[in-house]
């Protein structure tokens, strides 16, 4: 069994959300950590777990961000992290994976379906050892109880439920 970590110098957490229906606002988290376990040198028996600090959430907005750690979205002060945990890595081809898994946020736990995209593997400078992946999903925020909305004088919303997950992560082989 082989064990890789994140490096986080080298990785972005990143979700999108429309804003008034007409553009992307794009927040990250600065803190996280994660593991993945694999025997097979493809990766296809990995197994994954992922867990962001929500109080590193940043939209370079810091007003935003504290609406954002409030109850009205994550409630950073009883739900400080967000976790996932992997289910099943279904290899499609030699470079790309569906990763199924179970992804909490706010205390409640839904399955969800990410789309791997394997970028290979590297030595670097220093002599570790990295493998690089993108994942992408969506999920929709209210299904986890991140129910605030409101609308424009229009009628429109000022934030989708969509939410788009976008994750470049570089993984570093441990000895």
């Amino acid at each position: 069994m082989t064990t890789w970590k994140i490096d986080p110098a080298h990785s972005e957490i990143e979700f999108k959300v429309k804003h008034l229906m007409i553009t992307n606002v794009t927040g990250h988290f600065a803190q996280y950590d994660a593991t993945l376990t694999a025997s097979k040198d493809d990766f296809s028996d990995a197994s994954i777990s992922f867990e962001a600090d929500v109080n590193s959430v940043s939209t370079k907005n810091s007003q935003r961000d504290e609406h954002l750690k409030s109850p009205d979205f994550f409630d950073a002060a009883n739900h400080p992290k967000i976790t996932f945990k992997s289910t099943e890595v279904k290899k499609k081809d030699a470079e790309t994976f569906v990763l199924k898994g179970d992804l909490t946020i706010r205390g409640t736990t839904r399955p969800v379906e990410l789309n791997v995209e394997y970028a290979g593997i590297t030595v670097d400078p220093y002599g570790q050892t990295k493998a690089g992946f993108e994942l992408s999903g969506k999920i929709n925020r209210k299904d986890f109880g991140l129910t605030w909305s409101a609308t424009t004088e229009a009628g429109g919303l000022v934030v989708s439920d969509d939410v788009r997950l976008v994750l470049a992560v570089q993984m570093i082989k441990q000895a």
